[in-house]
């Protein structure tokens, strides 16, 4: 039988704690029943924590603010490390000039937009502008017709050369208890199958999603990993990123991953957090 730990506990044996956010501090509900305890007792005890998520569908400004209003108003943007971020810094670096086309909603394209580049929905691409659309950003599963825009996409994908880069690498998310909506990385899937390129992927499992946020916190502290504590409600995500890049790792049972088949998906995938926890609630 796998063991059940107190959050309160394990959170006492580390400086740093990196939070994922749909399935751990909120759901479809909205907040995670106790969270706001959670972040008053990290800063009573001076632990530092950041929200690192692969939601790219809006800045840090406006995730912190949709916090601020389901109540828990301790969260600053500055807190908050989202996929998208990476995203940004590789067009910054790799895309001088041109047009960046996007599926996602129009807050979603802040990340590309605050790159300087001209960015264009894909239901807006035709024959006249094509040839100077230099990169493709799929940023969220909203925003556009998924009939219309996704055969755009492909078609575009066909006639242009360009990058295509994921900025949410998740296939689902979990909508309630039962059931779950295809993400952007579930689309992208499709996608990269149909034409027969491989994408570029920022988010959590990759190494580089870690990386960013290490950084961060290394220009203002000395750190190491062993001082770093990854809480997370997904196996294939959250918990072997954490592990990979080695940071210990905590799973949390309500999100994707429920009690009763906790221990059998530990089991079948060989992906095992060093804890696990009813929630991520210091009660």
């Amino acid at each position: 039988m796998m063991q059940i730990e107190n959050f309160k506990t394990v959170v006492e044996r580390y400086q740093y704690i990196f939070f994922d956010a749909y399935g751990v501090l909120k759901n479809n509900k909205g907040l995670v029943e106790g969270i706001e305890q959670t972040f008053l007792h990290l800063e009573e005890q001076q632990k530092e924590y950041f929200i690192v998520t692969n939601d790219a569908s809006r800045s840090p400004m406006q995730l912190a603010e949709s916090y601020h209003r389901l109540g828990l108003k301790i969260v600053d943007h500055e807190r908050i490390i989202s996929s998208g971020m990476l995203a940004k810094e590789y067009l910054d670096l790799k895309v001088n000039d041109g047009i960046v086309a996007y599926l996602g909603t129009e807050n979603s394209a802040h990340y590309i937009e605050s790159s300087g580049l001209h960015t264009l929905p894909v239901r807006e691409v035709n024959e006249s502008n094509i040839d100077q659309v230099n990169a493709l950003v799929l940023l969220d599963d909203e925003g556009f017709d998924w009939f219309g825009d996704l055969n755009k996409t492909v078609n575009l994908l066909r006639k242009r050369t360009i990058p295509a880069i994921v900025a949410n690498t998740d296939n689902t998310y979990p909508v309630n208890q039962k059931e779950v909506s295809i993400a952007i990385g579930g689309i992208a899937t499709m996608i990269e199958s149909i034409v027969g390129k491989r994408f570029i992927r920022f988010g959590k499992p990759d190494s580089q999603m870690f990386m960013f946020a290490y950084d961060l916190i290394r220009e203002r502290n000395p750190v190491s990993k062993k001082d770093i504590l990854m809480v997370g409600d997904t196996l294939h995500t959250d918990i072997i990123g954490g592990n990979k890049f080695g940071l210990d790792t905590v799973l949390v049972l309500t999100g994707n991953t429920q009690a009763k088949d906790a221990e059998t998906r530990i089991h079948a995938t060989g992906i095992v957090p060093t804890y696990i926890c009813e929630n991520a609630v210091v009660g």
